[in-house]
């Protein structure tokens, strides 16, 4: 931003060359003004990767846990940290269809005491345009707004998931993925929120025809902190490990960072590649979150990791997303700023 000096200074200080050079010496030291671009003070990217404040790479390896349906299951955040996990995804609710969450303050606080880094998702966004019901990315950064005073100052312990599968598969309304997605940043970016955002992909979160991997370099630059990581949902469009790696690669090659935001084991459109999902983000450094802890209904039971939030009866995609090869007690390692 060009800087000048008001005309009642030149008045004060009069003519001559005295003021030529003091006029001078101030113009250098205002090349030196910081753009408007803020430094992140807490997690923020670092090219493909998700770095501390310290700059010591985090890997995330964690669930998902649907806290909004089951406030009273606060032991959850323990019991995910007991099984190895680095970071939990906690379902909030907005206002338009569950909620709203207003518990930010304990929900941090619970990852904080259980050395968890914290990603915050709205879910009333889920399928836009496809679900009636849901919300739009505008008026979940309302409520982000809404709930500003929880969650400044805690930048290196959370990440703001914006909205959960923004968009359905209508396609003519998650075409405007780039320009929400992009719109809702900025609402974020000028009301003090300098937090690591995440972006979820349309088209139910698994971007089958590739909006997000082809618009992500636009959403990247429309955020002033360049701080923004992408994420993927991957259930049965991602049954096969050509299709896994082609979408990794395509954002390696564009050098953008990714997230495997959720991911199952199965489901009713098909059958997930979970082990080269789970390989993969291992060997490129990407992380992942598993959905989900305990809890689902609608006929995908199935995705429950726990029985009846209870971590000592792991189902068999609990075993496998924790114990199994490329699973959470093997991969994860805790955020430096807890103090390892």
């Amino acid at each position: 931003m060009r800087r000048t000096v008001p005309r009642s200074l030149m008045g004060w200080w009069g003519g001559g060359t005295a003021v030529v050079a003091v006029l001078g010496l101030l113009c250098s030291l205002l090349v030196l003004v910081p753009s408007a671009q803020a430094v992140p003070t807490g997690l923020r990217v670092s090219g493909t990767r998700i770095v501390e404040a310290n700059g010591s790479a985090f890997v995330m390896r964690g669930v998902s846990h649907p806290h909004v349906w089951y406030t009273n299951q606060t032991s959850s955040f323990a019991n995910i940290k007991s099984l190895g996990a680095n970071t939990v995804r906690v379902v909030l609710g907005s206002g338009q269809r569950w909620g709203p969450s207003t518990d930010l303050a304990n929900v941090v606080s619970l990852c904080k005491q259980n050395r968890l880094i914290c990603v915050l998702e709205v879910h009333d966004t889920t399928g836009y345009g496809e679900e009636g019901a849901a919300a739009t990315l505008d008026q979940a950064v309302t409520y982000w707004i809404s709930q500003k005073s929880a969650l400044v100052g805690q930048e290196s312990y959370v990440v703001i998931n914006i909205g959960n599968e923004p968009f359905g598969n209508n396609q003519q309304v998650s075409a405007t993925w780039a320009t929400a997605t992009s719109n809702a940043i900025n609402r974020l970016r000028s009301n003090g929120f300098n937090h690591l955002l995440m972006a979820d992909a349309p088209m139910w979160g698994q971007d089958w025809q590739g909006i997000m991997r082809d618009n992500a370099r636009t959403v990247f630059n429309a955020d002033p902190d360049r701080n923004t990581v992408f994420s993927i949902h991957m259930y049965g469009v991602y049954d096969t490990a050509a299709e896994i790696n082609a979408y990794f690669d395509a954002f390696r090659t564009a050098n953008l960072p990714l997230v495997v935001g959720e991911f199952g084991h199965n489901h009713s459109d098909g059958n997930p590649d979970e082990d080269t999902i789970m390989a993969q983000a291992q060997a490129r450094g990407l992380g992942y979150i598993g959905w989900s802890w305990s809890g689902n209904g609608g006929g995908v039971e199935y995705l429950d990791m726990v029985t009846n939030f209870d971590p000592a009866q792991l189902t068999s995609w609990g075993q496998r997303i924790f114990n199994g090869p490329n699973g959470i007690r093997q991969t994860a390692r805790e955020a430096t700023i807890y103090g390892r």
